[in-house]
Protein backbone atom coordinates (compact mmCIF):
# COMPACT_ATOMS: atom_id res chain seq x y z
CA UNK A 1 0.00 0.00 0.00
CA UNK A 2 2.83 2.40 0.87
CA UNK A 3 4.44 1.67 -2.48
CA UNK A 4 1.20 2.49 -4.27
CA UNK A 5 0.86 5.79 -2.42
CA UNK A 6 4.47 6.63 -3.26
CA UNK A 7 3.83 5.89 -6.93
CA UNK A 8 0.71 8.07 -6.82
CA UNK A 9 2.66 10.97 -5.31
CA UNK A 10 5.37 10.56 -7.95
CA UNK A 11 2.77 10.64 -10.71
CA UNK A 12 1.22 13.84 -9.34
CA UNK A 13 4.66 15.44 -8.89
CA UNK A 14 5.63 14.64 -12.48
CA UNK A 15 2.24 15.82 -13.68
CA UNK A 16 2.85 19.24 -12.08
CA UNK A 17 6.29 19.40 -13.72
CA UNK A 18 4.75 18.54 -17.08
CA UNK A 19 2.03 21.17 -16.62
CA UNK A 20 4.77 23.79 -16.14
CA UNK A 21 6.45 22.69 -19.37
CA UNK A 22 3.14 22.83 -21.22
CA UNK A 23 2.55 26.36 -19.94
CA UNK A 24 5.79 27.38 -21.66
CA UNK A 25 4.76 25.52 -24.80
CA UNK A 26 1.47 27.42 -24.94
CA UNK A 27 3.46 30.66 -25.09
CA UNK A 28 5.14 29.44 -28.28
CA UNK A 29 1.69 28.85 -29.79
CA UNK A 30 0.97 32.53 -29.24
CA UNK A 31 3.89 33.24 -31.60
CA UNK A 32 2.54 30.92 -34.27
CA UNK A 33 4.71 27.91 -33.38
CA UNK A 34 2.30 24.99 -33.21
CA UNK A 35 3.61 21.41 -32.81
CA UNK A 36 1.99 18.78 -35.03
CA UNK A 37 1.76 16.37 -32.09
CA UNK A 38 3.23 15.69 -28.66
CA UNK A 39 5.33 12.70 -27.58
CA UNK A 40 5.36 11.77 -23.87
CA UNK A 41 8.36 9.83 -22.53
CA UNK A 42 7.91 10.27 -18.78
CA UNK A 43 6.64 7.65 -16.35
CA UNK A 44 3.81 6.77 -16.09
CA UNK A 45 3.53 7.58 -19.80
CA UNK A 46 -0.16 6.92 -20.42
CA UNK A 47 -1.74 9.09 -17.67
CA UNK A 48 0.78 11.83 -18.45
CA UNK A 49 -0.19 11.63 -22.12
CA UNK A 50 -3.81 12.16 -21.12
CA UNK A 51 -2.74 15.18 -19.08
CA UNK A 52 -0.89 16.61 -22.08
CA UNK A 53 -3.93 15.94 -24.26
CA UNK A 54 -6.16 17.86 -21.87
CA UNK A 55 -3.82 20.80 -21.31
CA UNK A 56 -2.61 21.08 -24.92
CA UNK A 57 -6.16 20.94 -26.24
CA UNK A 58 -5.61 18.37 -29.00
CA UNK A 59 -5.66 14.58 -29.46
CA UNK A 60 -2.34 14.27 -31.30
CA UNK A 61 -0.46 12.96 -28.27
CA UNK A 62 1.61 9.77 -28.21
CA UNK A 63 3.20 7.87 -25.34
CA UNK A 64 5.88 5.18 -25.52
CA UNK A 65 3.21 2.82 -24.20
CA UNK A 66 3.85 -0.92 -24.24
CA UNK A 67 6.36 -1.00 -27.07
CA UNK A 68 9.18 -1.59 -24.59
CA UNK A 69 7.12 -4.29 -22.83
CA UNK A 70 6.44 -6.01 -26.15
CA UNK A 71 10.15 -6.05 -26.96
CA UNK A 72 10.94 -7.45 -23.52
CA UNK A 73 8.29 -10.14 -23.99
CA UNK A 74 9.83 -11.22 -27.29
CA UNK A 75 13.32 -11.32 -25.77
CA UNK A 76 12.24 -13.40 -22.76
CA UNK A 77 10.32 -15.81 -24.98
CA UNK A 78 13.27 -16.13 -27.34
CA UNK A 79 15.73 -16.79 -24.50
CA UNK A 80 13.61 -19.55 -23.03
CA UNK A 81 12.83 -21.14 -26.40
CA UNK A 82 16.45 -20.70 -27.59
CA UNK A 83 15.50 -18.90 -30.79
CA UNK A 84 16.17 -15.45 -32.23
CA UNK A 85 13.88 -12.66 -30.96
CA UNK A 86 13.34 -11.78 -34.63
CA UNK A 87 11.45 -15.07 -34.99
CA UNK A 88 9.03 -14.27 -32.14
CA UNK A 89 5.73 -12.48 -32.70
CA UNK A 90 4.20 -11.28 -29.43
CA UNK A 91 2.57 -8.11 -28.11
CA UNK A 92 1.68 -6.43 -24.85
CA UNK A 93 -1.33 -4.10 -24.76
CA UNK A 94 -3.07 -1.83 -22.27
CA UNK A 95 -1.15 0.07 -19.61
CA UNK A 96 2.61 0.37 -19.47
CA UNK A 97 2.56 -0.98 -15.94
CA UNK A 98 1.60 -3.99 -13.88
CA UNK A 99 -1.93 -4.22 -15.34
CA UNK A 100 -0.53 -4.69 -18.86
CA UNK A 101 -1.90 -7.60 -20.89
CA UNK A 102 0.33 -10.08 -22.72
CA UNK A 103 -1.45 -11.54 -25.72
CA UNK A 104 -0.58 -15.21 -25.40
CA UNK A 105 -3.39 -16.29 -27.70
CA UNK A 106 -1.65 -14.69 -30.68
CA UNK A 107 2.01 -15.15 -29.63
CA UNK A 108 3.94 -17.23 -32.15
CA UNK A 109 7.39 -18.46 -33.08
CA UNK A 110 7.46 -18.24 -36.89
CA UNK A 111 3.75 -19.00 -36.94
CA UNK A 112 3.84 -21.76 -34.30
CA UNK A 113 1.83 -21.12 -31.08
CA UNK A 114 4.08 -20.77 -28.03
CA UNK A 115 2.56 -23.81 -26.28
CA UNK A 116 3.46 -25.96 -29.28
CA UNK A 117 6.98 -24.52 -29.48
CA UNK A 118 7.89 -25.53 -25.92
CA UNK A 119 10.45 -28.32 -25.53
CA UNK A 120 8.93 -31.63 -24.46
CA UNK A 121 8.24 -31.94 -20.76
CA UNK A 122 7.81 -28.21 -20.10
CA UNK A 123 4.65 -26.94 -18.40
CA UNK A 124 3.06 -24.10 -20.34
CA UNK A 125 1.49 -22.67 -17.17
CA UNK A 126 4.85 -22.52 -15.39
CA UNK A 127 6.50 -21.13 -18.52
CA UNK A 128 3.86 -18.43 -18.82
CA UNK A 129 4.03 -17.42 -15.15
CA UNK A 130 7.81 -17.08 -15.32
CA UNK A 131 7.74 -14.97 -18.47
CA UNK A 132 4.94 -12.72 -17.21
CA UNK A 133 6.75 -12.13 -13.92
CA UNK A 134 10.01 -11.22 -15.66
CA UNK A 135 8.34 -8.90 -18.18
CA UNK A 136 5.88 -7.24 -15.79
CA UNK A 137 8.56 -6.38 -13.23
CA UNK A 138 11.51 -5.95 -15.61
CA UNK A 139 11.93 -2.28 -14.79
CA UNK A 140 12.41 -3.01 -11.08
CA UNK A 141 14.97 -5.71 -11.86
CA UNK A 142 16.88 -3.39 -14.20
CA UNK A 143 16.96 -0.53 -11.69
CA UNK A 144 18.13 -2.87 -8.92
CA UNK A 145 20.96 -4.07 -11.16
CA UNK A 146 21.98 -0.83 -12.90
CA UNK A 147 20.45 1.90 -10.71
CA UNK A 148 18.81 3.26 -13.89
CA UNK A 149 16.61 2.14 -16.74
CA UNK A 150 17.03 4.88 -19.33
CA UNK A 151 18.63 2.77 -22.06
CA UNK A 152 15.60 0.68 -22.97
CA UNK A 153 13.21 3.61 -23.08
CA UNK A 154 15.78 5.58 -25.06
CA UNK A 155 15.91 2.88 -27.74
CA UNK A 156 12.11 2.70 -27.88
CA UNK A 157 11.78 6.48 -28.12
CA UNK A 158 14.29 6.56 -30.96
CA UNK A 159 12.36 3.82 -32.78
CA UNK A 160 9.08 5.75 -32.53
CA UNK A 161 10.77 8.98 -33.66
CA UNK A 162 12.28 7.10 -36.61
CA UNK A 163 8.86 5.77 -37.65
CA UNK A 164 7.45 9.30 -37.52
CA UNK A 165 10.30 11.04 -39.32
CA UNK A 166 10.42 8.44 -42.10
CA UNK A 167 6.63 8.25 -42.34
CA UNK A 168 6.97 4.48 -42.14
CA UNK A 169 3.35 3.60 -41.36
CA UNK A 170 4.87 1.04 -39.00
CA UNK A 171 2.43 -0.81 -36.74
CA UNK A 172 3.67 -0.46 -33.16
CA UNK A 173 1.98 -0.98 -29.76
CA UNK A 174 2.26 2.58 -28.45
CA UNK A 175 -0.02 4.73 -26.34
CA UNK A 176 -2.61 6.98 -27.96
CA UNK A 177 -6.02 8.19 -26.81
CA UNK A 178 -8.70 5.60 -27.50
CA UNK A 179 -12.27 6.87 -27.36
CA UNK A 180 -13.63 3.39 -26.80
CA UNK A 181 -11.79 3.11 -23.47
CA UNK A 182 -11.76 6.82 -22.61
CA UNK A 183 -8.00 6.94 -21.92
CA UNK A 184 -4.60 6.67 -23.54
CA UNK A 185 -3.54 3.03 -23.73
CA UNK A 186 -1.56 0.81 -26.06
CA UNK A 187 -2.89 -1.18 -28.97
CA UNK A 188 -1.18 -1.83 -32.33
CA UNK A 189 -1.17 1.58 -34.03
CA UNK A 190 -0.14 2.81 -37.46
CA UNK A 191 2.67 5.32 -36.85
CA UNK A 192 3.81 7.85 -39.44
CA UNK A 193 4.47 11.53 -40.01
CA UNK A 194 1.19 12.67 -38.49
CA UNK A 195 1.62 10.47 -35.41
CA UNK A 196 -0.99 7.71 -35.18
CA UNK A 197 -3.57 7.65 -37.94
CA UNK A 198 -5.22 4.32 -37.14
CA UNK A 199 -5.58 1.98 -34.18
CA UNK A 200 -5.88 -1.74 -34.77
CA UNK A 201 -7.48 -4.05 -32.22
CA UNK A 202 -6.12 -7.61 -32.42
CA UNK A 203 -8.14 -10.74 -31.77
CA UNK A 204 -8.05 -11.63 -28.07
CA UNK A 205 -9.19 -14.44 -25.84
CA UNK A 206 -11.96 -13.69 -23.34
CA UNK A 207 -9.34 -13.59 -20.57
CA UNK A 208 -7.23 -11.09 -22.49
CA UNK A 209 -10.27 -8.94 -23.27
CA UNK A 210 -11.19 -8.80 -19.59
CA UNK A 211 -7.58 -7.97 -18.77
CA UNK A 212 -7.59 -5.07 -21.22
CA UNK A 213 -10.83 -3.72 -19.75
CA UNK A 214 -9.30 -3.92 -16.26
CA UNK A 215 -6.13 -2.21 -17.48
CA UNK A 216 -8.21 0.61 -18.95
CA UNK A 217 -9.95 1.03 -15.60
CA UNK A 218 -6.58 1.27 -13.82
CA UNK A 219 -5.63 4.03 -16.25
CA UNK A 220 -8.91 5.88 -15.80
CA UNK A 221 -8.29 5.94 -12.05
CA UNK A 222 -4.75 7.21 -12.64
CA UNK A 223 -6.08 10.03 -14.84
CA UNK A 224 -8.44 11.07 -12.04
CA UNK A 225 -5.46 11.69 -9.75
CA UNK A 226 -4.26 14.52 -12.00
CA UNK A 227 -7.67 15.86 -13.03
CA UNK A 228 -7.38 18.93 -10.77
CA UNK A 229 -4.11 20.16 -12.28
CA UNK A 230 -4.93 23.36 -14.22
Amino acid sequence: MGGERGADRLQVHRAHQLADVLALARRTRAHGIVPEFSFVLGSPPDPLADLVRRLAGHDRVLSTGTLIDSLRLRVHLAERLEVSPASVEAQVVGEHGTSEVMLWSSARVSGVPIAEALPAGNSFDDFRKGVERDVRYANITIIEGNAASQFGIGIVSARIAEAVLRDERAVLPIGVYNARYGVTLSLPSVVGREGVNRILEPAMSDEERRGLDQSAEVLRQAVQRTSQIP
